[in-house]
């Protein structure tokens, strides 16, 4: 397989603008423990494969998708090194809502396999709106799949690159966002925006809720 070329001077590129003031108030940092910022980008590196692109704060490779379709049956997210971190699986259920399946590891079609755990760590289900409820949520994620009451929410729009996860006390722990360009009129367009990931939330997870999103809403 060939690697995308043009890695290295994206890389650059996406990482040339710094954190505004508004930014550092927005997102309060724990003493010597800063906001993980990542950046991603709607493109596998692999030539002639969908998928997504994530770099860290440094430029340097943090997670990626290959062989990305619109509407799979699963979903593979992998370190930079091509480990598989977390597996996505579709859950088939009568509803109206997408619910998917976060394993750990890769889960493959005979069972599971390279470290994944037997059970899913959570459980993330669309939120559809009939009559009544939030209109500014766009998922529910729970611990387990018989749980009544989630963990954690994501409101605003995924399709504008505008939202939040919050925990069970409405603190936000991520928020994807658009990435804005430091020429004036310049802009990355959808296909790269930002995930700001607080102190002691794990990144990786925040990225598979975006693969998700992106299989709910885009």
């Amino acid at each position: 397989m060939r690697v995308f070329p043009k890695f290295r001077s994206f890389s650059r590129a996406v990482h040339e603008e710094r954190d505004s003031e508004q930014e550092k108030k927005a997102y309060p940092r724990t003493e010597g423990t800063p906001c993980a910022s990542l950046t991603v980008w709607r493109k596998s590196l692999v030539i002639s494969c969908e998928g997504f692109t994530v770099i860290d704060s440094d430029g340097n490779l943090a997670y990626r998708v290959d062989n990305y379709d619109e509407r799979p049956e699963e979903v593979v997210l992998m370190d930079g090194a091509g480990k598989s971190v977390l597996t996505m699986r579709r859950r088939r259920k009568l509803g109206l809502g997408d619910c998917w399946l976060v394993y750990e590891g890769e889960v493959g079609n005979c069972g599971l396999r390279n470290g994944s755990t037997e059970s899913p760590i959570f459980c993330v289900r669309k939120h559809v709106n009939i009559l009544q409820g939030n209109t500014n949520v766009q998922a529910y994620i729970y611990r387990g799949t018989s749980d009544k009451r989630h963990a954690f929410s994501v409101e605003g729009s995924f399709a504008h690159r505008t939202c939040k996860v919050l925990d069970e006390s409405k603190e936000v722990v991520a928020e994807i966002k658009r990435k804005e360009a430091s020429s004036k009129g310049a802009s990355f367009g959808l296909d790269v925006f930002q995930l700001i990931v607080q102190p002691g939330f794990d990144a990786g997870f925040v990225m598979a809720l975006v693969l998700l999103l992106d299989q709910m809403f885009s």
